[in-house]
């Protein structure tokens, strides 16, 4: 077995040195090759996991792989997914971050058969994953394990507390089901504004990246707000649309004045240097306050979003595995990638990474790490919405995936937002972005 962690170059010619074309294969479990190309993980050691699993089916059944880690800094994981899709030549099986299956659909090798099981095995997957994995009735990609996460709170207990009244500990209990009733838009607005006040205001960005743009969809969608309908047709013009407006007005004033440039490590530092009440993050900051700011730590709770009137959202960002159609062991990269998302799999694959990484399976979210995640015990626990508590959305849905994906990279609503908090008119605001929406369409 080969194992590298690969730095690509962007282009074709580069990749085509590189990757390894893998033969027929007569059968799931004949001698073979197999080749993938996974996300190079940012949790030192994660990787570990994933090799071993590999290498534990690659024994088994006989077939020679070779793992390439392909980081996404500098969007190179991106690339190759570009490259060799331009190619037709590759690795077999690729990690592909949310909106690239639906990209790639043509390209890819359904997988109906594979996800057919596993959801027998480990229950339906989220509403998101649905979403974008499975077009017109076909499965073209497998949720990943590795890589997705739930872009939730993550509250001081103290600030919140102290500020706020709110006993986050008490409203997510470690253990128990959530008792969030109150929790809502209202509530959450009122805590932003007493946070502002007590000098540690909520840390919430409105910038152009991920996760600016992941806050921005659940706060629409809990207005019912959609830009663009399910058949492809423009809402933008809707009361839905002016009332999620009107709210990130009022929250932006109790945010920190430069969250409009904010990008997808400002959260992050905002909570580790002991500033912000609450941001909107899987584990990543507060797995760096553990380790740099451990004082800091010991008051982060991680826990559900609040609810507005049309119910209540949790941003989810998914990672998937495709298999290219090109791909000579189609049948073997299906039988590795049920031995990765087996049940035993995935919680190996979460406690590597520290209970950062995500299952998308509704069975596979009360995995031990979490509920013993610390400091504090139990931190952790309400991370993977073990009560289903939550509607896991993606900004950008239900629009078709063309114009879905538009609204999420070139970050569409929280440009809408801070248009609308800088002064610019409600009408003007939304002729903007109906503008901005033809122009995804045409293009």
């Amino acid at each position: 077995m080969k194992i590298r962690r690969r730095r690509f170059a962007a282009g074709t010619a580069a990749l085509s040195t590189a990757l390894i074309a893998a033969p027929f294969v007569r059968g799931a479990h004949a001698a073979g090759k197999l080749s993938m190309g996974f996300w190079d993980h940012w949790v030192p050691g994660a990787n570990g996991a994933t090799e071993k699993l590999v290498k534990e089916w690659a024994e088994k059944e006989k077939v020679e792989v070779q793992i390439d880690f392909i980081t996404s800094q500098g969007n190179k994981l991106l690339l190759t997914g570009a490259a060799e899709s331009q190619a037709k030549s590759g690795h077999d099986i690729l990690a592909l971050s949310t909106w690239l299956p639906s990209r790639y659909s043509e390209l890819l090798a359904p997988v109906n058969d594979v996800m057919d099981d596993l959801i027998k095995a480990n229950g339906k997957v989220n509403a998101t994953v649905e979403y974008l994995g499975n077009i017109k009735g076909k499965w073209i990609a497998v949720p990943a394990t590795v890589g997705s996460q739930i872009k939730g709170p993550c509250s001081r207990i103290d600030y919140m507390k102290q500020y706020a009244g709110i006993d986050v500990q008490a409203m997510y209990p470690a253990g128990a089901p959530p008792k969030a009733d109150d929790w809502t838009f209202d509530a959450f607005l009122k805590a932003a504004e007493a946070c502002h006040k007590g000098g540690h205001p909520f840390g919430i960005g409105l910038g152009t990246t991920a996760d600016n743009v992941d806050t921005a969809g659940a706060i629409f969608h809990g207005f019912g707000a959609e830009l663009v309908d399910d058949k492809g047709n423009i809402t933008v013009k809707s009361d839905a649309v002016r009332q999620a407006l009107d709210f990130y007005k009022k929250l932006m004033a109790f945010l920190p004045p430069d969250v409009p440039a904010w990008d997808d490590a400002s959260n992050n530092k905002f909570l580790v240097s002991g500033q912000a009440s609450m941001i909107m993050n899987p584990p990543s900051a507060w797995a760096v306050a553990k380790r740099d700011a451990p004082k800091v730590a010991e008051q982060c709770w991680t826990h559900g979003f609040a609810k507005g009137p049309k119910g209540r959202f949790a941003p989810f960002t998914p990672y998937f595995w495709g298999i290219w159609s090109f791909s000579k062991n189609v049948p073997a990269a299906k039988s590795l990638l049920r031995h990765l998302s087996q049940a035993s799999s995935a919680e190996k694959m979460v406690e590597a990474s520290g209970g950062y990484d995500l299952p998308s399976f509704e069975n596979l979210t009360k995995f031990k790490v979490w509920a013993e995640a610390e400091p504090p015990k139990g931190t952790l626990f309400h991370y993977p919405d073990p009560y289903h508590h939550q509607i896991l959305a993606a900004a950008g849905a239900p629009a078709p995936h063309s114009i879905g994906e538009r609204i999420y990279t070139q970050a569409t609503q929280t440009q809408m937002a801070v248009r609308y908090f800088r002064g610019e008119a409600m009408e003007k605001t939304l002729a903007w972005a109906e503008s901005e929406l033809e122009g995804y369409m045409r293009n």
